[in-house]
């Protein structure tokens, strides 16, 4: 595993333990670096009526924001049906408007699968994105 991320995919992976996924059986977790070195995790957590259901990169990132954070350097996202992870779990389109929302386009996303991490760029995954800089 790439060292660099080894201890954000831990932190991901032991966040998904947590994670409410009751109706789908496919829990996810996520672990979120600020610029400060400071690390917020999330799951997600699903509801019965389907759309309050929350991700685990939204439940990350609203943690940090709601602690006044501001500045995030990389994500690292795991997933699987029944907490195993075999498929990377890339975020969903709300989740990388989220993203767009605080980060730049060199945000890292980092994606494990039964085969390793591979990383992208928040560019990468959500190219001719439309964000803050647009409304001025």
């Amino acid at each position: 595993m790439n060292s660099e991320y080894e201890t954000l995919v831990k932190a991901a992976e032991e966040a998904m333990e947590n994670a409410y996924a009751p109706y789908s059986g496919f829990c996810v977790g996520a672990a979120l670096k600020a610029k400060n070195g400071r690390v917020y995790t999330g799951c997600n957590i699903e509801n019965a009526a389907f759309t309050p259901t929350n991700c685990a990169e939204r439940t990350a990132f609203f943690k940090a924001i709601s602690e006044g954070e501001r500045l995030f350097e990389a994500i690292a996202i795991v997933g699987g049906k029944n907490g195993e992870v075999q498929n990377l779990c890339p975020p969903c389109g709300v989740c990388r408007q989220v993203m767009r929302e605080f980060c730049k386009a060199d945000f890292k996303i980092v994606l494990k699968d039964s085969c390793g991490v591979r990383v992208f760029t928040l560019g990468e995954l959500l190219p001719l994105s439309f964000g803050p800089d647009q409304l001025g």
